[in-house]
């Protein structure tokens, strides 16, 4: 669905050129929720106008939808554009227009008949939970009701890829997991492909099955969100994955230093999947004979399933150390040394 081939973007500065994007190359499948996450200057929202083709790259292609975004122009960019549709993080709503003329204005720039409108709007005020509020003017609305709005108006011409540019950046937590749930089932009905651009690893935890995360320009790690969660490799994207203990009612992080002098072994195990529903403490306690202590556990649900950590404190010897660590190996369990005596 969108293809990116070593695309950059390089704008010319007051003295040295700015790399805003840096030779990335990325592939989105269709039907897919992706999220693209970096910090402020990072050039997320560069690539994003990229892909809609309101910037033209540097060097590399831009595929979206089977055309070439990069080297379109005039009616056939037009024509691509009424397949890629964006909501934004300020709704850029009609403050002049209703709830259902703000969603109907896309369809009558592109002539649309007026039945055709009146059909396709009360459809979609259902579909994003709007009923009632028709007539309501964007001064009347929460901040979800206008990003309701702006979903709505974003699908009203059927697009075939919808681009989020930091669209829950501006509500508050509550209103920004009912919008992601509102992504999540339009996704699943109408089988949209979906990518959002965010600075917030909640957002993508919740929605997504692909992440990229952006530093200075460039792709620095890529995957299914399950695997970045579990195994960041990088500094930026551990900084990403604890940003989502401030979403979860139990403290996500464990500090060692906690228990700082305690004789003996911490050991932090990773479950994904299945192996989440795993005894393993019992399993260890009688295999082993040894009292484990559970110092801390998290469960995290992500788009792509679940995944847990443990913290567990046990006095072994080193023999008995590579046995259990040989041994949660083979049950698929990941397993770290935190600190050892």
């Amino acid at each position: 669905m969108i293809v990116l081939k070593n695309v950059s973007k390089i704008f010319e500065g007051d003295k040295t050129p700015i790399v805003a994007v840096d030779n990335v190359s990325l592939r989105v499948a269709h039907g897919q929720i992706y999220g693209i996450i970096g910090y402020s200057g990072a050039g997320k929202s560069t690539l994003v106008r990229l892909l809609n083709g309101l910037e033209k790259p540097t060097s590399g292609s831009v595929m979206v939808a089977g055309q070439d975004i990069a080297q379109a122009g005039g009616e056939q960019l037009r024509q691509a554009r009424l397949k890629i549709s964006m909501i934004f993080q300020h709704f850029n709503l009609l403050w002049s227009r209703t709830v259902s003329e703000n969603i109907a204005f896309s369809m009558q720039i592109a002539g649309a008949s007026n039945a055709a409108i009146a059909k396709r709007v009360a459809e979609l005020v259902a579909l994003v939970g709007l009923q009632g509020r028709e007539k309501a003017y964007p001064s009347q609305l929460s901040g979800g009701q206008k990003q309701r709005v702006g979903i709505a108006r974003a699908l009203a011409n059927n697009p075939a890829v919808l681009l989020c540019d930091e669209a829950t950046s501006a509500l508050d937590p509550q209103t920004t997991d009912s919008i992601l749930d509102l992504l999540l089932d339009i996704n699943r009905q109408l089988n949209l492909t979906i990518v959002l651009i965010t600075h917030e690893m909640h957002v993508v935890r919740k929605i997504c099955q692909r992440v990229a995360v952006m530093e200075e320009g460039r792709v620095v790690e890529e995957g299914e969100v399950l695997e970045v969660f579990t195994h960041p490799q990088q500094v930026i994207t551990q900084q990403f994955v604890r940003q989502v203990s401030q979403y979860q009612d139990i403290e996500q992080t464990f500090n060692p230093l906690l228990v700082k002098g305690l004789p003996g072994i911490i050991l932090k195990l990773t479950f994904i999947g299945l192996s989440t529903h795993q005894p393993v403490v019992a399993e260890l306690t009688l295999r082993y004979r040894l009292p484990f202590n559970i110092l801390h556990g998290k469960m995290t649900q992500t788009a792509n399933g679940i995944f847990g950590e443990l913290w567990l404190h046990v006095e072994a010897s080193p023999d008995q150390l590579t046995a259990i660590l040989a041994d949660l190996r083979q049950h698929a369990i990941a397993a770290e040394v935190v600190n050892h005596d």
